[in-house]
Protein backbone atom coordinates (compact mmCIF):
# COMPACT_ATOMS: atom_id res chain seq x y z
CA UNK A 1 0.00 0.00 0.00
CA UNK A 2 1.09 3.56 -0.74
CA UNK A 3 -0.51 6.64 0.80
CA UNK A 4 -0.89 10.11 -0.66
CA UNK A 5 -2.15 12.32 2.19
CA UNK A 6 -3.18 15.71 0.83
CA UNK A 7 -3.20 17.72 4.06
CA UNK A 8 -1.29 17.77 7.36
CA UNK A 9 -0.26 20.60 9.73
CA UNK A 10 2.93 19.12 11.19
CA UNK A 11 4.97 22.22 10.24
CA UNK A 12 2.65 24.41 12.29
CA UNK A 13 3.23 22.33 15.41
CA UNK A 14 7.00 22.31 14.86
CA UNK A 15 6.93 26.10 14.45
CA UNK A 16 4.79 26.65 17.55
CA UNK A 17 6.89 24.31 19.70
CA UNK A 18 10.57 24.04 18.67
CA UNK A 19 11.15 21.39 21.37
CA UNK A 20 9.20 18.78 19.35
CA UNK A 21 11.38 16.23 17.59
CA UNK A 22 10.08 15.79 14.01
CA UNK A 23 11.31 12.19 13.88
CA UNK A 24 9.42 10.68 16.81
CA UNK A 25 7.77 13.62 18.55
CA UNK A 26 4.99 12.31 20.76
CA UNK A 27 3.00 15.52 20.26
CA UNK A 28 2.53 14.85 16.55
CA UNK A 29 -0.23 12.88 14.84
CA UNK A 30 2.19 12.61 11.90
CA UNK A 31 5.92 12.38 12.55
CA UNK A 32 8.71 11.21 10.28
CA UNK A 33 9.04 7.83 11.99
CA UNK A 34 5.35 7.10 11.46
CA UNK A 35 5.56 8.18 7.82
CA UNK A 36 8.53 5.85 7.33
CA UNK A 37 6.90 2.84 8.98
CA UNK A 38 3.28 3.10 7.80
CA UNK A 39 3.10 3.23 4.00
CA UNK A 40 3.58 6.96 3.38
CA UNK A 41 4.70 7.80 -0.15
CA UNK A 42 3.63 11.43 -0.60
CA UNK A 43 2.73 13.72 2.28
CA UNK A 44 1.45 17.26 1.71
CA UNK A 45 2.59 19.60 4.48
CA UNK A 46 0.69 22.83 4.97
CA UNK A 47 2.10 26.21 5.88
CA UNK A 48 -0.56 27.68 8.14
CA UNK A 49 -0.31 31.08 9.81
CA UNK A 50 -2.62 31.67 12.78
CA UNK A 51 -4.92 34.60 11.96
CA UNK A 52 -4.06 36.23 15.29
CA UNK A 53 -0.50 36.88 14.10
CA UNK A 54 -0.02 40.54 13.06
CA UNK A 55 -0.12 41.03 9.29
CA UNK A 56 3.46 42.34 9.09
CA UNK A 57 4.74 39.11 10.69
CA UNK A 58 2.82 36.59 8.61
CA UNK A 59 5.10 36.22 5.60
CA UNK A 60 8.10 35.83 7.89
CA UNK A 61 6.22 33.06 9.72
CA UNK A 62 5.57 31.30 6.40
CA UNK A 63 9.27 31.45 5.54
CA UNK A 64 10.10 30.19 9.05
CA UNK A 65 7.97 27.07 8.47
CA UNK A 66 9.73 26.51 5.15
CA UNK A 67 13.08 26.75 6.98
CA UNK A 68 11.86 24.14 9.46
CA UNK A 69 11.12 21.80 6.57
CA UNK A 70 14.53 22.40 5.03
CA UNK A 71 16.65 22.31 8.18
CA UNK A 72 14.88 19.84 10.46
CA UNK A 73 13.50 17.42 7.88
CA UNK A 74 15.09 17.50 4.43
CA UNK A 75 18.72 18.05 5.53
CA UNK A 76 18.52 15.71 8.50
CA UNK A 77 16.56 12.89 6.85
CA UNK A 78 17.58 12.57 3.18
CA UNK A 79 14.99 9.87 2.49
CA UNK A 80 12.44 12.73 2.49
CA UNK A 81 12.36 14.64 -0.78
CA UNK A 82 10.69 17.96 -1.57
CA UNK A 83 8.64 17.43 -4.72
CA UNK A 84 8.23 20.33 -7.11
CA UNK A 85 7.51 18.51 -10.38
CA UNK A 86 5.65 15.46 -11.67
CA UNK A 87 8.97 14.08 -12.94
CA UNK A 88 10.38 14.02 -9.40
CA UNK A 89 7.31 12.15 -8.20
CA UNK A 90 7.65 9.53 -10.92
CA UNK A 91 11.34 9.09 -10.01
CA UNK A 92 10.88 8.56 -6.26
CA UNK A 93 12.83 5.52 -5.11
CA UNK A 94 11.24 2.79 -3.02
CA UNK A 95 12.70 4.01 0.26
CA UNK A 96 11.99 7.68 -0.43
CA UNK A 97 8.98 9.70 0.73
CA UNK A 98 7.89 12.81 -1.12
CA UNK A 99 6.85 16.07 0.51
CA UNK A 100 4.63 18.62 -1.26
CA UNK A 101 4.30 22.07 0.30
CA UNK A 102 0.95 23.83 0.48
CA UNK A 103 -0.07 27.27 1.72
CA UNK A 104 -3.24 27.14 3.80
CA UNK A 105 -4.56 30.66 3.37
CA UNK A 106 -2.81 33.31 1.28
CA UNK A 107 -3.14 36.09 3.87
CA UNK A 108 0.65 36.25 4.22
CA UNK A 109 0.96 37.28 0.57
CA UNK A 110 -1.03 40.46 1.23
CA UNK A 111 -1.20 42.69 -1.82
CA UNK A 112 2.32 41.68 -2.94
CA UNK A 113 1.58 39.11 -5.62
CA UNK A 114 5.28 38.89 -6.45
CA UNK A 115 5.56 36.81 -3.28
CA UNK A 116 3.94 33.95 -5.21
CA UNK A 117 7.12 33.60 -7.28
CA UNK A 118 9.21 33.51 -4.10
CA UNK A 119 6.99 30.85 -2.57
CA UNK A 120 7.23 28.86 -5.80
CA UNK A 121 11.03 29.06 -5.59
CA UNK A 122 10.77 27.61 -2.08
CA UNK A 123 8.66 24.73 -3.38
CA UNK A 124 5.06 25.68 -2.56
CA UNK A 125 2.78 24.01 -5.10
CA UNK A 126 -0.71 24.02 -3.51
CA UNK A 127 -2.57 27.18 -2.47
CA UNK A 128 -5.71 27.75 -0.41
CA UNK A 129 -6.70 31.32 -1.26
CA UNK A 130 -8.11 31.79 2.23
CA UNK A 131 -8.73 29.90 5.43
CA UNK A 132 -12.23 30.00 6.93
CA UNK A 133 -12.80 33.74 6.84
CA UNK A 134 -12.35 36.68 4.47
CA UNK A 135 -9.02 38.11 3.36
CA UNK A 136 -7.91 40.33 0.47
CA UNK A 137 -8.53 37.54 -2.03
CA UNK A 138 -11.70 35.66 -1.16
CA UNK A 139 -14.34 34.82 1.40
CA UNK A 140 -13.87 31.59 3.31
CA UNK A 141 -16.36 28.90 4.26
CA UNK A 142 -17.36 30.56 7.54
CA UNK A 143 -17.67 34.11 6.16
CA UNK A 144 -21.41 34.81 6.22
CA UNK A 145 -21.46 37.45 3.47
CA UNK A 146 -20.16 34.86 0.93
CA UNK A 147 -18.86 37.51 -1.46
CA UNK A 148 -16.64 35.35 -3.66
CA UNK A 149 -13.30 36.37 -5.14
CA UNK A 150 -12.12 39.96 -5.09
CA UNK A 151 -10.41 41.54 -8.09
CA UNK A 152 -7.08 40.92 -6.34
CA UNK A 153 -8.17 37.31 -5.76
CA UNK A 154 -8.78 36.84 -9.47
CA UNK A 155 -5.33 38.28 -10.18
CA UNK A 156 -3.87 35.80 -7.71
CA UNK A 157 -5.66 32.93 -9.45
CA UNK A 158 -4.22 34.02 -12.79
CA UNK A 159 -0.73 34.12 -11.22
CA UNK A 160 -1.20 30.61 -9.86
CA UNK A 161 -2.42 29.42 -13.26
CA UNK A 162 0.86 30.59 -14.78
CA UNK A 163 2.75 28.61 -12.15
CA UNK A 164 0.67 25.46 -12.83
CA UNK A 165 -0.10 25.38 -9.12
CA UNK A 166 -3.00 23.50 -7.57
CA UNK A 167 -5.68 25.83 -6.20
CA UNK A 168 -7.25 24.16 -3.18
CA UNK A 169 -10.98 24.88 -2.81
CA UNK A 170 -11.44 23.16 0.55
CA UNK A 171 -11.72 26.32 2.68
CA UNK A 172 -13.57 28.53 0.23
CA UNK A 173 -17.07 29.94 0.61
CA UNK A 174 -19.55 28.82 -2.01
CA UNK A 175 -19.28 31.87 -4.27
CA UNK A 176 -15.50 31.80 -3.98
CA UNK A 177 -15.58 28.11 -4.92
CA UNK A 178 -17.53 28.78 -8.11
CA UNK A 179 -15.35 31.77 -8.97
CA UNK A 180 -12.25 29.58 -8.66
CA UNK A 181 -13.85 26.83 -10.71
CA UNK A 182 -14.41 29.38 -13.46
CA UNK A 183 -11.01 31.10 -13.33
CA UNK A 184 -8.65 28.41 -12.02
CA UNK A 185 -6.92 26.00 -14.37
CA UNK A 186 -5.86 23.39 -11.79
CA UNK A 187 -8.14 22.74 -8.82
CA UNK A 188 -8.32 20.24 -5.99
CA UNK A 189 -10.15 19.77 -2.70
CA UNK A 190 -7.52 18.46 -0.33
CA UNK A 191 -9.57 17.98 2.84
CA UNK A 192 -13.38 18.18 2.69
CA UNK A 193 -16.30 15.82 3.20
CA UNK A 194 -19.85 15.62 1.85
CA UNK A 195 -22.31 18.33 2.94
CA UNK A 196 -25.24 16.01 2.21
CA UNK A 197 -24.13 13.71 5.00
CA UNK A 198 -22.85 16.41 7.36
CA UNK A 199 -24.16 19.92 6.64
CA UNK A 200 -21.09 21.81 7.80
CA UNK A 201 -19.92 24.91 5.86
CA UNK A 202 -16.51 23.30 5.31
CA UNK A 203 -18.01 20.36 3.48
CA UNK A 204 -18.83 20.20 -0.23
CA UNK A 205 -22.35 20.19 -1.60
CA UNK A 206 -23.23 17.61 -4.24
CA UNK A 207 -23.15 20.25 -6.99
CA UNK A 208 -19.59 21.17 -5.95
CA UNK A 209 -18.46 17.54 -5.81
CA UNK A 210 -19.91 16.88 -9.25
CA UNK A 211 -18.26 20.02 -10.64
CA UNK A 212 -14.90 18.83 -9.32
CA UNK A 213 -15.46 15.41 -10.84
CA UNK A 214 -16.35 17.02 -14.16
CA UNK A 215 -13.04 18.91 -13.98
CA UNK A 216 -11.26 15.61 -13.15
CA UNK A 217 -10.07 17.11 -9.85
CA UNK A 218 -9.10 15.06 -6.78
CA UNK A 219 -11.17 15.25 -3.59
CA UNK A 220 -9.61 14.26 -0.26
CA UNK A 221 -11.94 12.99 2.47
CA UNK A 222 -10.82 14.39 5.80
CA UNK A 223 -10.64 12.99 9.32
CA UNK A 224 -11.89 16.14 11.11
CA UNK A 225 -14.51 14.71 13.51
CA UNK A 226 -16.89 17.66 13.17
CA UNK A 227 -16.92 17.27 9.39
CA UNK A 228 -17.90 13.59 9.64
CA UNK A 229 -21.00 13.56 11.84
CA UNK A 230 -22.35 12.85 15.29
CA UNK A 231 -20.34 10.12 17.02
CA UNK A 232 -17.70 10.12 14.28
CA UNK A 233 -16.19 6.77 13.35
CA UNK A 234 -14.24 5.15 10.54
CA UNK A 235 -17.52 3.64 9.34
CA UNK A 236 -19.16 7.07 9.20
CA UNK A 237 -16.13 8.54 7.42
CA UNK A 238 -16.45 5.80 4.82
CA UNK A 239 -20.02 6.92 4.15
CA UNK A 240 -18.56 10.22 2.91
CA UNK A 241 -16.21 8.30 0.63
CA UNK A 242 -19.08 6.16 -0.63
CA UNK A 243 -21.16 9.26 -1.30
CA UNK A 244 -18.44 10.85 -3.42
CA UNK A 245 -18.06 7.60 -5.33
CA UNK A 246 -21.85 7.37 -5.82
CA UNK A 247 -21.72 10.75 -7.59
CA UNK A 248 -19.16 9.37 -10.04
CA UNK A 249 -16.01 10.12 -8.08
CA UNK A 250 -14.39 6.67 -7.78
CA UNK A 251 -11.39 7.95 -9.73
CA UNK A 252 -11.30 11.30 -7.91
CA UNK A 253 -11.65 10.40 -4.24
CA UNK A 254 -8.55 10.47 -2.07
CA UNK A 255 -7.34 11.17 1.45
CA UNK A 256 -6.60 14.42 3.28
CA UNK A 257 -6.33 13.64 6.98
CA UNK A 258 -5.77 17.13 8.48
CA UNK A 259 -3.62 15.42 11.11
CA UNK A 260 -1.93 17.91 13.45
CA UNK A 261 -4.48 20.53 12.43
CA UNK A 262 -7.11 18.96 14.69
CA UNK A 263 -7.30 18.51 18.46
CA UNK A 264 -9.85 15.67 18.51
CA UNK A 265 -9.54 12.54 16.40
CA UNK A 266 -11.77 9.74 15.18
CA UNK A 267 -11.58 6.54 17.28
CA UNK A 268 -9.13 4.25 15.50
CA UNK A 269 -7.59 7.18 13.59
CA UNK A 270 -5.66 8.91 16.36
CA UNK A 271 -2.50 9.30 14.25
CA UNK A 272 -0.75 8.25 11.08
CA UNK A 273 0.15 4.90 12.64
CA UNK A 274 -3.56 3.98 12.51
CA UNK A 275 -4.02 4.70 8.81
CA UNK A 276 -4.18 0.94 8.23
CA UNK A 277 -7.48 0.82 10.11
CA UNK A 278 -9.02 2.98 7.39
CA UNK A 279 -7.14 1.47 4.45
CA UNK A 280 -8.07 -2.08 5.40
CA UNK A 281 -11.75 -1.12 5.30
CA UNK A 282 -11.31 0.61 1.94
CA UNK A 283 -9.62 -2.48 0.51
CA UNK A 284 -12.47 -4.65 1.81
CA UNK A 285 -15.15 -2.50 0.22
CA UNK A 286 -13.64 -1.64 -3.17
CA UNK A 287 -11.82 -3.52 -5.94
CA UNK A 288 -8.04 -3.36 -5.52
CA UNK A 289 -7.51 -0.88 -8.34
CA UNK A 290 -10.15 1.49 -6.93
CA UNK A 291 -8.71 1.19 -3.42
CA UNK A 292 -5.20 1.93 -4.70
CA UNK A 293 -6.58 4.98 -6.47
CA UNK A 294 -8.20 6.31 -3.29
CA UNK A 295 -5.07 5.66 -1.23
CA UNK A 296 -2.58 7.14 -3.69
CA UNK A 297 -3.09 7.37 -7.44
CA UNK A 298 -6.15 9.62 -7.66
CA UNK A 299 -4.10 12.51 -6.27
CA UNK A 300 -0.66 11.49 -7.56
CA UNK A 301 -1.80 11.04 -11.16
CA UNK A 302 -3.41 14.49 -11.31
CA UNK A 303 -0.50 16.63 -10.15
CA UNK A 304 -0.36 19.56 -12.58
CA UNK A 305 3.14 20.92 -11.92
Amino acid sequence: MKIFDAHCDMLLKLWLDPSINPWDGSGLHTNLKKLTEFHAKIQCLAIYIPPTLPADQQFGAALAQIRILNELILKSYPQFKLLTSKEQIDNLKNAEIGIILSLEGCDCIGNQLDRVSLLQEHGVRIYNLTWNYANLFADGALEKRDAGLSLLGKSLVYSLNKQKAWIDVSHLGERSFWDVMEAGEHVAATHSNAYTLRPHPRNLRDSQIMALIKRDAPIGITFVPDFIGENPSISLLLHHLEHICSLGGEKNAGLGSDFDGISDTVPGLSGYEQYDNLLNEIYKRYPANVARGIAFHNFASRIPF
